[in-house]
């Protein structure tokens, strides 16, 4: 019996019962490829970015993202730490992923400090919480992205692409 292209087979045996397979051609639709268009957009050229994330989960499903989709990383786990890897890799680093919430020095101070190494430096600012307070105090380091949490990939590699490239 053939169905659109594709087609059933039935076989059936007495005291055993009946089998059924059924097989469809592939077909592959414009919303695929505007997706898969959509996906290649947000791969990364090696882009290093720096992840500072003190929750190990969140920090390492966002750097095998990142890495997965072309960019290169490295991660602190608390805002001193970031501030350390951000000074011996300054002239490398293209984006850093700040939480807001971390032990040692919080995501506030931590991009303050980054700031004044860099002025330039491009920053998402990720959180859990969504404050005014706290979103109205870092509207002044020149955070160019907020990113809450808990975000998807598609969400984190569309927000560093947005920032990269200047959208």
């Amino acid at each position: 019996m053939k169905s659109h292209g594709g087609f059933i087979n039935v076989y059936s045996e007495v005291g055993k019962g009946t089998t059924f397979g059924v097989y469809l051609p592939s077909i592959k639709t414009e919303l695929q490829n505007v997706e898969d268009q959509h996906r290649d957009l947000l791969i990364g050229q090696g882009e290093l970015v720096l992840v500072a994330e003190d929750e190990s989960s969140i920090r390492e499903v966002s750097v095998s993202t990142l890495e997965a989709y072309g960019y290169n990383v490295i991660t602190a786990n608390d805002g001193a730490d970031a501030v350390a890897l951000y000074i011996q890799n300054k002239d490398r680093i293209k984006i850093v992923l700040m939480d807001m919430m971390m032990p040692v020095m919080d995501g506030e101070a931590s991009i303050r400090e980054i700031r004044k190494i860099d002025t330039g430096v491009k920053i998402i600012a990720v959180s859990g919480l969504v404050e005014k307070d706290r979103l109205a105090k870092i509207a002044d380091t020149g955070v160019l992205a907020f990113l809450p949490k808990p975000y998807t990939a598609e969400r984190l590699l569309k927000t560093i692409h947005e920032v990269l490239s200047g959208k």
